[in-house]
């Protein structure tokens, strides 16, 4: 069954975000029995969820490819070899109050823009497009955006509408929560354009908010991701100015300034950020790490992470600086001594690094991140995927295919072994010859391709998702 959207979304065609890979679909998809090309595993059963833009209606001002609103698409394994796919918009309160009125009423990133007064009453300043993320935790699925609080998710992929943690939860929720494999707890930070600039919580596995702490930043900073250990949260304070008046005002809210410095943060979990650590670095930005752990028998942490020497992204008409590419870094991180040693693991662009999530915050050896085809503005960053053996210093790297590309690949766990590569990734791969999508499936350990899962159409490129088992 196809579910027909109240209206068609119109292509904003000076928008290279809304062209190509990039170009939002129109409808809501119930597709079954889909065709396999290969086959699928038997312990691959669960649902790939992937979140990502989709625009409802052309932008009222100047758009920018984190404005769309939230679209979770779904392929479902049987594990009998079989699969399923649906789609659904985010139904958030600006974009209900979009669809009443019939056209986009919200500014974006790039040039924002308040709602009209009613509008503004019902749904606040921002449209909580929920578009980055989607995990699940203590049996709830959460689709998050770094500026606002998260979205519930029924299973049958409709909004159950916003979630507070029974009401504990002030300010933001970033899309990239860490889930501590060993024992269930989700911690996770918010990074506000208002004092206090910094909070960082942590829900049990019942979903229960147990820790929320202030930590002083000097000013409001863009915050994408961070890590944990068994012990620690470590906090990046890098130079992407974050100035919410200059937003308003209608200029650029977001840019770079290596002049304010950098510095990382180490806190102790479930401590008070007063007592967080800081030491100063050189300043690079990072949007997304791979992993941390704490070095067994000493003070050091080990943090492994995608960095540019600056913010490689532009949030106006500026073009980014195609020599600033990120690259997988590591650093060793000693709080009792104050030091901090970088070092540069490949010389390659990669970003959206994904590694086996039993091992978050734990010692571990690979992690999968996007082949890229380049970082330049409009056009899409990955081919394949690269699989980075951490200890032995190699690398073995899968491309999809001739005019073929994709997202971010996600793991999913082999239930029937605890080997760390053991199981399958995942991603939303299209062919841009064909503009046909497919869900390819890739053996982790291998790094070989075992099946694709053909869709009845394209599914635009996206941000990150989850596999749930």
């Amino acid at each position: 069954m196809t579910v027909t959207p109240d209206a068609p979304v119109d292509p904003f065609a000076s928008s290279p975000w809304l062209q190509g890979t990039f170009a939002p679909v129109a409808d809501e998809r119930d597709d079954a029995d889909l065709p396999v090309s290969g086959v699928l595993p038997a312990g691959l059963r669960g649902t790939f969820l992937r979140n990502g833009p989709n625009a409802r209606f052309p932008p009222i001002t100047r758009y920018h490819l984190f404005d769309g609103d939230g679209m979770l698409h779904g392929l479902t394994f049987d594990g009998e070899g079989g699969a399923s796919y649906a789609n659904r918009w985010i139904r958030s309160a600006g974009l209900e109050a979009e669809v009443e009125a019939g056209h986009a009423l919200f500014g974006g990133i790039a040039e924002f823009r308040l709602p009209p007064d009613d509008v503004f009453a019902k749904a606040g300043p921002v449209k909580n497009t929920a578009n980055t993320h989607v995990v699940r935790h203590a049996g709830r699925i959460l689709a998050l955006l770094e500026a606002c609080g998260p979205t519930e998710i029924a299973p049958d992929l409709s909004t159950v509408g916003e979630y507070d943690f029974a009401g504990a939860l002030q300010g933001p929720m970033t899309a990239h929560p860490k889930i501590d494999p060993r024992t269930g707890e989700m911690v996770f930070f918010g990074a506000s354009p208002f004092p206090p600039f910094l909070r960082v919580h942590a829900a049990a596995p019942d979903g229960t908010l147990t820790w929320s702490t202030e930590v002083d930043l000097p000013a409001s900073v863009m915050m994408h991701d961070f890590v944990i250990t068994e012990t620690k949260v470590l906090i990046f304070d890098l130079p992407a100015v974050m100035d919410v008046q200059a937003l308003v005002a209608g200029g650029t809210g977001f840019y770079w300034d290596a002049d304010r410095g950098a510095r990382i943060g180490v806190l102790e979990r479930g401590a008070p950020g007063s007592t967080t650590r800081w030491i100063a670095v050189d300043p690079f930005w990072v949007f997304h790490f791979l992993n941390a752990h704490d070095v067994p028998g000493t003070d050091a942490i080990e943090v492994v992470g995608c960095r540019s020497s600056q913010l490689n992204a532009s949030f106006d008409e500026t073009e980014v600086d195609p020599s600033v590419q990120p690259m997988l870094h590591r650093w060793r991180i000693d709080p009792v001594a104050g030091t901090v040693v970088d070092e540069q693991l490949d010389d390659r662009p990669t970003d959206f690094p994904r590694i086996n999530d039993a091992f978050a915050g734990l010692p571990h050896r690979y992690g999968y991140g996007g082949h890229s085809t380049g970082f330049a503005e409009g056009q899409p960053p990955f081919d394949g995927v690269t699989k980075f053996d951490l200890h032995a210093g190699t690398t073995t790297t899968r491309r999809y295919g001739p005019g073929q590309v994709c997202g971010e690949a996600v793991f999913a766990a082999d239930p029937a072994s605890a080997d760390e590569d053991a199981g399958w990734l995942l991603n939303f791969v299209h062919d841009r010859g064909t503009e046909q999508s497919d869900v390819v499936v890739l053996d982790a350990a291998t790094m070989d391709e075992v099946a694709r899962v053909h869709l009845a159409r394209r599914v635009p490129f996206g941000f990150h998702g989850s596999f749930l088992p």
